[in-house]
């Protein structure tokens, strides 16, 4: 078997070994990024980066402390959202939303659905709880079924290409079949779905920044998606079948006292797509890698599935898909860890450090399958802003777990792996080439 090497000596970065060394946005940044969390905490765990606030004059702030996360994402009033904030200024400006420069499907969407954070709690619970929420169960036995339809394609083989034959085209197809997008596009939904998350994996700096040219090139990607989504909804409307966007076409929103409209519709499968397809991917790429490496673990889930629940939010924690987003900002002068942070200033939620500070959590880095209220960790946020398709994500791992423990004795790394991660904010491995025994 290969074994895994430090793939530092690949990264365009140096290792931190110094708070000084510590850069988590830079090219080359992710294979490096738990050796900064170590330094984070240990020195700086509110850290601040000049000028790069969100009002002039201010600055950004790093925080990798649990505490500190959960209290910030559990208050949205004293730490306003900063989409929210764009979109008052969007709502401000007196023109429809849509026709302002920049401003796409998803925005002018909010702007009508979701301005304010009731109509936030609204548009969870009428809209997508029944589809990815607590109503996500439904969608139990396909997800099951797309699982092990992927492993037939490769079973015979005794070798696969983890990323890109399983952790990749599940919760597309996943969210293909939720959503009544038909599988035969599958590709177009992996090109769209790239072009959503563009800006935090191509962006810079710690808000994700594209240039003038890359932000053309991603609305006319958004402007196709728009387009071909316009065209499913309407054809959904002429035919509704049993799925996500047929129900959308159906439904009364009860806070307008109305059926929804094409824009609007669109806004919403936008949103499935930017969170529905790369969260499960990575995380079930990274468990992968769990599993090979920390001895004994592949034997005790696959002999007692009741323990595969405790290893999936273990394997989150340790490895979280997302690592961190500017996504608040202060409305008021506040102090972290003794530090004062100016009103205006960015803050960066580092949720994957935060599930790691070992004054959270005993033996952080050790993967404990009995550990004492495991869900605690920050992988969906927490709070009323918390993901939407967090339970929709956690079925279709739970699947895809089982599914691989009926069909495969033991996985090991195979030949060719670098075990490089993708630009940007979320751990994405690129490639995983792994080698396999089939269970009779």
């Amino acid at each position: 078997m290969e074994a895994k090497r430090p793939n530092h000596a690949l990264s365009p970065m140096r290792c931190p070994a110094r708070l000084e060394d510590v850069d988590l946005f830079s090219p080359g940044a992710p294979e490096h990024w738990y050796e900064a969390y170590d330094i984070l905490h240990a020195q700086a765990p509110v850290h601040r980066i000049p000028g790069e606030g969100f009002e002039p004059g201010t600055d950004a702030f790093i925080l990798s402390k649990h505490e500190d996360i959960a209290r910030v994402v559990r208050d949205e009033e004293r730490y306003p959202v900063v989409g929210s904030l764009l979109l008052k200024q969007v709502l401000a400006n007196g023109e429809p939303p849509y026709d302002q420069p920049g401003v796409g499907a998803i925005t002018a969407s909010m702007a009508n659905l979701r301005p304010n954070p009731k109509l936030w709690r609204a548009h969870r619970q009428e809209l997508t709880d029944p589809w990815v929420g607590p109503g996500a169960s439904r969608n139990e036995v396909m997800i099951k079924r797309v699982a092990h339809e992927l492993i037939d394609r490769w079973i015979d083989r005794g070798e696969v290409e983890f990323v890109s034959e399983f952790a990749q085209p599940m919760p597309q197809m996943v969210m293909a079949n939720i959503l009544g997008w038909p599988l035969s596009d599958l590709k177009l939904l992996k090109h769209f779905g790239d072009g959503t998350v563009k800006p935090f994996v191509f962006g810079r700096k710690h808000n994700n920044l594209l240039n003038e040219e890359e932000i053309k090139a991603q609305q006319a990607v958004l402007e196709e998606f728009k387009q071909y989504t316009d065209e499913l909804i309407d054809e959904k409307r002429r035919n509704p079948q049993e799925d996500m966007i047929s129900f959308l076409t159906e439904v009364e929103y009860s806070p307008l006292e109305r059926k929804l409209t094409n824009l609007e519709i669109n806004g919403i499968v936008y949103a499935m797509v930017i969170g529905g397809l790369e969260t499960t991917q990575y995380a079930l790429a990274e468990q992968a890698q769990l599993l090979i490496e920390r001895d004994g673990i592949w034997n005790v889930i696959q002999s007692d599935r009741a323990k595969m629940r405790a290893f999936i939010e273990e394997g989150m924690r340790l490895r979280s898909p997302t690592q961190g987003l500017s996504t608040r900002v202060t409305s008021q002068d506040e102090v972290f860890q003794g530090v004062m942070v100016a009103k205006g200033s960015y803050l960066h939620l580092r949720w994957a450090a935060a599930n790691i500070d070992p004054d959270e959590w005993r033996c952080p880095q050790e993967l404990r399958l009995d550990r004492k209220a495991g869900t605690r960790h920050l992988v969906f946020s927490q709070g009323p802003r918390v993901c939407p398709g967090a339970h929709l994500s956690r079925i279709e791992q739970l699947a895809a777990w089982n599914a691989l423990c009926d069909r495969i004795d033991r996985f090991e790394y195979g030949d060719g792996n670098s075990f490089m991660h993708q630009p940007g904010i979320m751990l994405g491995t690129l490639e995983l080439n792994l080698r396999f025994a089939a269970l009779r």
